[in-house]
């Protein structure tokens, strides 16, 4: 027997959450769909309701106060270009939501949605015909990663090109669920487990991304993927500096949460480029070789500490 399938669409993030809780069990939100849908059709989510946020106006605004800038998570990663203060105090997450697919999917995906990207395995992200002819992973109940050949643990990585961004300006998180609404930092709802990558409740829904002004950040954000367009990241990197001279360092791509260094504008640079070299967990999921990604983290901050002290 097929099991029914089930749509709702919702009007405002009260009714959404509370049809997420009707069907807690089984459902998906849907919004941009870039990821939700082609996963769907690869067989990795198969939820059998899906709940609509597209018609929530609420989540679709950027507000600008004295002090920070709310990024509704509905607004279209296209559109963030369009909002001038974004792109005189952010213009590296303009930069970087360009980089994320192709023209015409930037004009359907949210930006909340790339924050909440499902990691990605070279051997997991395939139709469902191929992961059953080479083995189940642990991703999708199998009872070992392809990747690396152990037992414990899912290597998939992260892959959001706007997170690192968000995160290098010190981004929080405006969440709504059942039980209220709360303020977190963006870095903690990652877990660092390939599996279950994010920490935050299924009926949770984001509400703004919040970024704070008057900090001068000066951002450099770069990328590695085998074409300009279309292709999710291999290694992404994303070095900031602000007034008060700390220094963070976001880098994705690479490890199943992005890993954020923190420092200070004097400090050692070499130092800074070990540490995160020993906090990347890399391994063979991907176009390029681990090798190559490893070295290519330290390329990628060298040119970055170099650009911002220019």
């Amino acid at each position: 027997m097929i099991a029914e399938k089930i749509y709702i669409k919702t009007a405002t993030a009260d009714e959404a959450i509370s049809m997420a809780y009707a069907h807690k069990d089984d459902f998906c939100y849907l919004a941009g769909g870039t990821d939700v849908l082609v996963n769907k059709y690869q067989g990795n989510k198969e939820s059998k309701c899906l709940i609509d946020i597209t018609g929530i106006a609420e989540l679709k605004q950027v507000t600008i106060t004295d002090t920070h800038v709310k990024i509704g998570s509905l607004v279209r990663l296209d559109d963030l270009k369009k909002h001038p203060v974004l792109q005189a105090s952010f213009p590296a997450l303009i930069i970087a939501a360009g980089e994320v697919a192709s023209p015409m999917l930037r004009k359907t995906a949210t930006i909340g949605g790339n924050v909440l990207c499902e990691n990605r395995c070279s051997f997991y992200n395939q139709s469902e015909w191929w992961r059953e002819a080479v083995g189940y992973c642990l991703k999708c109940e199998g009872d070992v990663c392809i990747a690396t050949g152990g037992k414990k643990a899912c290597f998939s990585k992260f892959v959001s090109d706007t997170a690192p961004v968000l995160i290098s300006a010190g981004a929080q998180l405006e969440i709504a669920d059942f039980d209220g609404t709360h303020i977190v930092d963006l870095e903690t709802i990652y877990t660092g487990d390939g599996i279950k990558p994010r920490n935050l409740p299924e009926t949770a829904l984001i509400l703004n991304i919040i970024l704070p002004l008057g900090h001068d950040f000066l951002i450099v954000f770069k990328k590695l993927r085998p074409r300009l367009a279309v292709d999710f990241t291999s290694l992404t990197t994303a070095v900031s500096t602000d007034k008060h001279g700390n220094l963070r360092m976001v880098i994705g791509g690479v490890d199943p949460k992005p890993v954020l260094i923190k420092g200070r504008v004097e400090g050692n640079r070499e130092d800074y480029i070990k540490s995160a070299l020993q906090k990347t967990r890399v391994v063979d999921n991907d176009f390029y070789s681990r090798k190559y990604r490893r070295d290519m983290i330290r390329v990628f901050l060298e040119q970055s500490f170099e650009e911002l002290m220019r």
